[in-house]
Formats: structure tokens, C-alpha cells, sequence
């Protein structure tokens, strides 16, 4: 379990490092970095211990989480076109910290007695639920909602955690497998471009629609 933890931690400074630089194209000054990286870092593991009745938190009750948040933050405000030059390591960093989150939320609801499919929602909310706290904050969409197979290998990775828990297998071989299956999705997806089907836009409110089809039926 060591080597999970290492890895929830590297996971945990590439979330956070994303979160600042999100600040960074808003232009806000450290502490807005540092709310931002702290939010995207562990957002999600909060959220999924409250909902699960873990508390506190294991954000609150270990410093390291907090500690490495900010550390990305100030990684970013120092240094953030020297990592900009390197996003594609960050970008391989993020990929393993899915994996791992998604994991490690799977574990966490499995050992509170969580049903199968709430097992697969809080691998998906550990994993995800930092970005959307992240992007909630800098008032845009979150990007899970738009962009492709992010929540979805999370997802796709509890329901992994989920059939393995069918087998005989011990639980740090169900992660290691659950950590490699949604990394292999998740390289899949950055590699192909792969998205999820995506609804057109309307030429007009569904209000204007309906109203100018009883228009046409009266005539």
C-alpha cells in the first residue's frame, strides 16, 4: 500500500498543479493559485469521504495532501513556463493519478459496504470531482462534461475494481489491476482522440421551437 500512497501523492501534486494553472489564465494573484491547486488536488477525495462518512476527511487528517496541493501551486507561480514546456509529462502524471484516485475511491466505498454501482460513482467523483470543483470556481463548464474518456475511464475503472471484487484476488492486486485497466483507457483515449457522442445545438430555445411549430400547425 506504500507504493499506492506514493502514487496518490504524485497524483495528487499533477491535480494540483492543473488547478493553478487554471488560476494562471485568469491571472489571479498566489492565494487564488493556491485555492484552485488545493481544490483540484483534493477536491474529489473530500467530497467522496463525506458522502461516505469518513470524517473527517483524509485530506484534513493527513497534512501531506495539503502540503504537496501547495506545493504545486507554488511550482506554478515560480515556475509555470518551464512546466508549461513540459506539459506533456504532466499530462502523463494526471493520466496515472486518475488511475490511482480512481482505485483508491473504489476501495474507500467498497470497505464502507457500498452497492456496486455506488462503488463505480465514488471512484469516478474521487478521481473527477476536483476538476469540477476546479472549473465550478473559474466559472466555466466542467471539463468532464465536455471533453472525452476522463470521467468515463474513471467510471469504467470502478465498475473494473467492481468484477474483480467477484475473484478470489487480494485487494492490492484488484488495485494494481484497476490502476493499469483505466490507465490503458485513459492512453487510448489521449492517443486516438476519442470522445463521447455530442448533441448538436438547437438553431433556437426549445420555447421558440415549440412555439413556432403550433404556429405552423394552426396555418
Amino acid at each position: 500500500m506504500e507504493l499506492i500512497y506514493i502514487l496518490d501523492m504524485a497524483g495528487t501534486y499533477a491535480f494540483a498543479v492543473s488547478g493553478a494553472f487554471r488560476a494562471v489564465k485568469y491571472e489571479m494573484d498566489i492565494l487564488g493559485i493556491s485555492v484552485l491547486a488545493m481544490a483540484t488536488g483534493v477536491g474529489g477525495g473530500m467530497i467522496r469521504d463525506l458522502l461516505l462518512g469518513a470524517t473527517p476527511p483524509a485530506a484534513l487528517t493527513d497534512q501531506s495532501y495539503i502540503l504537496i496541493c501547495l506545493a504545486g501551486a507554488a511550482s506554478v507561480f515560480f515556475a509555470a513556463p518551464k512546466i508549461a514546456r513540459r506539459w506533456d509529462y504532466m499530462i502523463a502524471a494526471d493520466a496515472v493519478g486518475l488511475s490511482v484516485f480512481t482505485a483508491i475511491g473504489a476501495a474507500k466505498a467498497e470497505s464502507f459496504g457500498a452497492v456496486p454501482l455506488t462503488i463505480a460513482m465514488m471512484a469516478m467523483l474521487t478521481a473527477c470531482g476536483g476538476g469540477v470543483i476546479r472549473d465550478l470556481l473559474s466559472r466555466e463548464i466542467p471539463a468532464i462534461l465536455t471533453t472525452g474518456f476522463y470521467a468515463s475511464a474513471a467510471l469504467l475503472g470502478g465498475f473494473m475494481f467492481v468484477l474483480l471484487g467477484t475473484t478470489e484476488l487480494p485487494e492490492g492486486l484488484r488495485l494494481t489491476l484497476t490502476i493499469a485497466f483505466t490507465l490503458v483507457i485513459r492512453a487510448i483515449a489521449l492517443k486516438y482522440k476519442l470522445n463521447l457522442p455530442r448533441i448538436k445545438s438547437l438553431h433556437a430555445s426549445p420555447s421558440e421551437i415549440a412555439r413556432s411549430h403550433r404556429e405552423n400547425r394552426q396555418k
